[in-house]
């Protein structure tokens, strides 16, 4: 295996998407100040980071894993364009996103890529964006599921103040599914509060964005969202 997550761990994934702050050597930089923070916090939880796939060998000597933002479900061969699951294990990433709300999937094509990724190693976070949607995606069986109300994403308020129900309905109904599959929530989370309630009510963890990735000290930001767990 290239990773020793579980699922059962409590997870901070940080989405870099596509920044200026958060690509290249900036990336790296970034990645840098979270792997700080986490070892300054001391606290049990899995700080991650999901890249975009030409910067994954970038990370190679900081120890935090790393995810890529997105994979096709394709096999090697003539693909010119696509981003090859292979690859993208072999280039040291363990894991993927998968159906971001920047980068919707089909059901069917989820569950293929889901499929995919399990083939060659790599961790499923699937993304979705209601308790509904996350409940289909529980039948491809993934790592990770990731519920972020689109609206929410990027905004002043997030999914565990505004929409609290959404993260008990989702856990409730991807239970149902597959009860080994752990919930994490995103959309809107900037600080300790956010991430303290949406573990209260059941979350494994947080995926954030521009929380950590637009903050002017993205080390303190990091470290203000730990003190939540």
């Amino acid at each position: 295996m290239v990773s020793d997550l579980s699922g059962k761990e409590r997870l901070l994934l940080i989405n870099f998407k596509a920044y200026e702050s958060s690509v290249g050597k900036a990336a790296v930089r970034l990645a840098a100040a979270s792997e700080a923070a986490l070892k300054e916090s001391k606290k049990d939880v899995v700080v991650a980071i999901a890249v975009q796939p030409m910067d994954i060998r970038l990370f190679a000597d900081i120890d935090i894993p790393v995810f890529a933002q997105h994979i096709d479900p394709i096999m090697p061969g003539a693909r010119t364009g696509h981003i090859l699951p292979d690859a993208v294990s072999e280039a040291g990433a363990v894991g993927t996103l998968i159906n971001h709300s920047e980068r919707q999937l089909p059901l069917d094509v989820i569950d293929a890529t889901v499929k995919r990724a399990k083939e060659v190693d790599l961790l499923a976070c699937v993304c979705a964006s209601t308790p509904m949607m996350s409940a289909a995606v529980a039948s491809t069986h993934p790592d990770y599921i990731a519920v972020e109300p689109p609206e929410l994403i990027g905004g002043e308020v997030s999914v565990s103040k505004a929409k609290p129900e959404v993260i008990v309905d989702t856990i409730n109904e991807v239970h149902e599914i597959d009860e080994t599959v752990p919930v994490l929530c995103g959309a809107g989370v900037k600080d300790q509060a956010d991430v303290r309630i949406a573990v209260k009510l059941g979350s494994r963890g947080i995926l954030v964005a521009s929380g950590v990735t637009k903050a002017k000290d993205p080390k303190a930001a990091v470290l203000d969202l730990l003190a939540g767990f």
